[in-house]
């Protein structure tokens, strides 16, 4: 038998059988979050915005309504990384290979931030009348001497249109205004002389880093700024200390003004009620 010839069995038991491997899975290149990273940029830029507004005011960079409405705006972005961090998140629910979340959650809580942190003063705004000027004595409030009161202090006073106020003048409005928001806000009595209750309350404000501008214990009289924190807005408190009736102890008045703005979203209000606490131990109304 010829060497070369060889039987078809022969030749198929000798040669190996091929088998065809199953393909290898190609790995696919992982595509870009644009989704993910659209939410985290608009995120962190409404929280880099807002607080650029709001510092670079207090620097003096630009006036104080032009910070304003950055902050207002780096809201209205922060509420949008909301909304599209939602509507995306809503999509991947149905799609196949949905996009990574780690960007997308990590800009919405940096919006969510914010826009908590905004949302409390517009709170505030909408939860309180739109004064800045607050005071413990209506009929006759403690006056600024050292400090200058603002010139339009009351030019914008709300009720000009309400039926109720309609022919009352700003001071009238002003008071109606202040009586049904802060009603509670009144002089308070301390048993102790003028002078020693003029000395403890220029002590109580320099421990809240308050700049006193004079303070006059003989006098009863005391008057100081304190400076917001990112904003720096100033806002001007007098403190008038007088004998009672009787001259035991004495009645003490607060005044508390914003220098620039309409409302005061509560601050001045705030202020008052928290330095009278401090300084008397139990709020009591004078008698």
């Amino acid at each position: 038998m010829n060497e070369q010839e060889i039987p078809a069995e022969q030749a198929e038991t000798a040669s190996p059988s091929v088998n065809p491997s199953p393909a290898m899975p190609i790995a696919e290149k992982k595509k870009f979050d644009y989704q993910g990273t659209l939410v985290l940029v608009a995120g962190v830029g409404a929280l880099l915005w807002g607080l650029v507004s709001a510092v670079g005011t207090g620097w003096g960079f630009w006036e104080f309504t032009s910070g304003l409405k950055g902050v207002t705006w780096a809201f209205f972005l922060g509420i949008g990384a909301l909304l599209f961090g939602a509507l995306f998140g809503w999509r991947a629910r149905k799609s196949i290979n949905p996009a990574p979340r780690g960007r997308r959650w990590a800009g919405m809580l940096v919006a969510l931030v914010y826009v908590g942190w905004v949302g409390t003063f517009l709170f505030s705004a909408l939860s309180v009348p739109a004064i800045h000027d607050v005071s413990t004595d209506l009929a006759d409030p403690p006056v600024f001497r050292t400090l200058q009161l603002r010139a339009d202090n009351l030019d914008n006073i709300p009720g000009a249109d309400d039926a109720q106020m309609k022919g009352l003048t700003p001071q009238q409005r002003w008071v109606m205004v202040h009586q049904k928001a802060y009603g509670d806000i009144r002089s308070v009595r301390i048993n102790e002389p003028v002078p020693v209750v003029v000395a403890k309350a220029e002590r109580l404000a320099k421990a809240r880093n308050w700049t006193v501008a004079i303070s006059l214990p003989e006098e009863g009289r005391m008057e100081a700024t304190e400076t917001s924190a990112f904003f720096k807005f100033k806002d001007d408190v007098v403190i008038r200390v007088r004998p009672t009736d009787t001259g035991e102890g004495s009645v003490v008045d607060m005044r508390s003004v914003s220098r620039v703005g309409v409302s005061d979203l509560g601050m001045n209000a705030k202020r008052v009620r928290s330095f009278l606490a401090d300084l008397t131990g139990t709020v009591t109304a004078a008698r």
